[in-house]
């Protein structure tokens, strides 16, 4: 079985892309979450599920065009630098490493992230395309 945890805040634009693919995302190989901002209050059933595959997605300003997805590596995100969760996404996937076979941290370019904002037309085309790469049990490089 695989885990999806899908972070953000819904209420402000591309932010909210992790819980919105978290509520609409069903395949029979993967469980999804929807995190919202406050993914560490799911580390107790990560761990007692014990994911083969455990996928963090979240929005993340990487200074790339909106809807670009990238695998990030936890090692550069273990500091408060990188996003504004508590404690940042590195440190809790180094904190859950031990409870499944591999732990991938996805962002995507938020176009905005405006209080009240929808969803961007480029970051929606990416969570189509994410949902069928994971339909397919492929994990993007």
């Amino acid at each position: 079985m695989n885990l999806l945890l899908g972070i953000g805040n819904a209420r402000h634009g591309d932010d909210g892309l992790g819980p919105l693919f978290a509520r609409a995302f069903r395949h029979p190989g993967w469980r999804c979450v929807n995190a919202a901002t406050a993914p560490e209050n799911f580390a107790g059933l990560v761990r007692r599920l014990h994911p083969e595959v455990l996928v963090l997605l979240d929005a993340a300003d990487m200074g790339l065009p909106p809807g670009t997805l990238r695998r990030l590596d936890p090692a550069e995100i273990r500091t408060g630098d990188f996003g504004t969760h508590a404690p940042p996404l590195g440190q809790f996937a180094a904190y859950l490493s031990d409870c499944a076979h591999r732990i991938v941290i996805l962002g995507i370019q938020p176009a905005t992230t405006l209080p009240g904002a929808r969803l961007s037309p480029p970051v929606r085309a990416t969570l189509r395309t994410l949902g069928r790469a994971l339909a397919r049990n492929e994990i993007p490089a």
